[in-house]
């Protein structure tokens, strides 16, 4: 038996929504704990944590993050990324004093902005980008979502972009078809396993707040579950399709997201220059920790 530090954290939960729930494994060193371990310990949390991150300190400013849902490890898990950062600087009055932090992932070396003083918020920068040139077509992408193709936007591209996850993004005409989509599990996993697809964002410039950008939904069914309530990975990708159409026109991109007409999360969207002055996406918001204890891994 194994005795670990476990938090449940809300990640993009405001006051009005419930955010996506995230486990929180704090490690003492890597070799606490073996990949069969993480993936055991996925498993046993189904249905109560979407994905869980293990997290562990490197050298000062400098963490390694690994991620783990209930079916298989996750190269890179943005809500899980802003739920652990946001509870690490909160909880420790050092790193508060700290405006950047570094997380080595799967998808390579990250930076987190800490901006908790002025915006009650962490700032991720999201991978590195890649596109895939070929995407299904639109009739077999209305029937796998159980819609109709006249709901699909002609307005704008759909597109694959991998920004952590590989995710095929699809526009939606109206605020109603959007809440509305409601795929079989099965059906949409084996959609998603024989495209090479992780997850599928919808998109529609319908919103709720007139004040927001956009409304999203993802399904994830090849992580064990259908629906990801509020995403870092996805509408990252989702950021970098924005910037390749043209249509990352303001400073900050506020995204509703979830299938609630009015109890939607919010996830915010920058731009940002890494080192070698590559245009990339940062993506935010704050957390909410509703447990902590300890996990006892047998």
């Amino acid at each position: 038996m194994k005795i670990l530090k476990f938090k449940k954290i809300d990640a993009f939960a405001t006051e009005f929504s419930d955010g996506n729930p995230a486990g929180y494994i704090k490690l003492n060193s890597q070799s606490e704990i073996n990949e069969i371990e993480m993936q055991k310990l996925a498993k046993e949390l189904k249905g109560y944590v979407n994905e869980v991150g293990f997290l562990s300190q490197n050298q000062g400013e400098y963490f390694d993050l690994k991620f783990y849902s209930s079916e298989r490890e996750v190269d890179f898990c943005g809500h899980a990324t802003v739920a652990i950062m946001y509870d690490l600087i909160k909880d420790d009055i050092n790193l508060q004093q700290k405006s950047m932090l570094m997380i080595q992932t799967n998808r390579g070396l990250l930076k987190v902005e800490n901006r908790l003083a002025a915006e009650d918020a962490v700032f991720i920068m999201s991978p590195v980008p890649f596109t895939k040139t070929v995407t299904p077509e639109t009739q077999d992408i209305a029937d796998n979502l159980e819609i109709k193709s006249g709901e699909i936007d002609s307005r704008y591209s759909i597109s694959i972009i991998n920004a952590g996850l590989t995710t095929l993004l699809v526009p939606i005409k109206s605020l109603d078809s959007i809440l509305g989509i409601s795929p079989d599990f099965q059906t949409l996993k084996k959609f998603c396993i024989s495209n090479e697809i992780d997850n599928i964002e919808v998109f529609t410039t319908d919103v709720s707040d007139a004040s927001h950008d956009f409304r999203v939904r993802v399904f994830a069914p090849t992580f064990g579950y259908l629906e990801d309530p509020a995403t870092g990975s996805g509408n990252s990708a989702f950021g970098y399709y924005l910037l390749n159409t043209g249509n990352f026109t303001k400073n900050t991109i506020i995204i509703e997201q979830n299938d609630d007409r009015k109890r939607f999360n919010i996830v915010k969207l920058q731009k940002t220059h890494d080192d070698e002055g590559n245009e990339r996406i940062l993506f935010g918001g704050g957390a909410i920790k509703r447990i902590e204890g300890d996990y006892f891994l047998y």
